[in-house]
């Protein structure tokens, strides 16, 4: 006796639920396939009619582009970071740091890879303020408490361990040998040098 498939019928929301949830399950397929995906694969992810989509996006376009917003925005880094405590040693607190916008940086370069961008879309280097603001921010009241012990005020710790981290992380710029956290943060803290004391440049 044959087997009848029949389609779920999608829960109620309203269109800014619906909105939210569509893009989120665009999002992971956008990262593997890049911009290459149709509105029934969108549709299959979502457990939604494929009609269902073009009743809260104008076109396929317009969803794509919110779902790589929605993919580059540092909003869940910051609250990640936000729950950091200042209680840890300044090097552990950095480690967790690190650790944190590696899969944040990891995730958004495998995305810039999939739909053959360089940078985010809207990050022209303008922005004003820049669309990390916030969370260097965050990075800078972590580092706030071990002021007096550093030769650099925490503002610029925090903007140098980005630098590091994206540099550190990004295949194309590491030359595929990536750096670990734990070792960006050993760079950050110690650099190279081997002696006892650093040396005064």
């Amino acid at each position: 006796m044959a087997t009848q498939t029949r389609r779920t019928r999608a829960a109620p929301m309203s269109p800014d639920q619906r909105r939210e949830a569509i893009v989120a399950a665009t999002v992971p397929l956008v990262r593997q396939h890049g911009f290459d995906i149709t509105t029934r694969q969108i549709a299959e992810a979502a457990g939604i009619a494929e009609g269902t989509i073009f009743r809260v996006f104008e076109d396929k376009d317009s969803l794509l582009r919110q779902a790589v917003e929605a993919a580059v925005h540092p909003g869940d880094t910051e609250r990640r970071l936000s729950a950091v405590g200042t209680d840890l040693p300044l090097d552990q607190r950095l480690l967790v740091v690190a650790e944190i916008l590696h899969e944040r940086l990891t995730s958004v370069f495998q995305l810039m890879a999939a739909i053959g961008f360089n940078r985010p879309p809207g990050d022209d280097g303008r922005d004003d303020p820049p669309r990390h603001a916030g969370m260097m921010a965050v990075i800078e009241r972590l580092v706030e408490p071990d002021r007096d012990r550093l030769r650099l005020p925490p503002a610029e710790v925090a903007r140098r361990l980005r630098i590091l981290c994206f540099a550190g992380f990004h295949p194309l710029i590491n030359d595929h040998h990536p750096l670990t956290p734990a070792e960006v943060v050993d760079l950050l803290l110690h650099g190279v040098w081997a002696g006892s004391d650093s040396p005064e440049l």
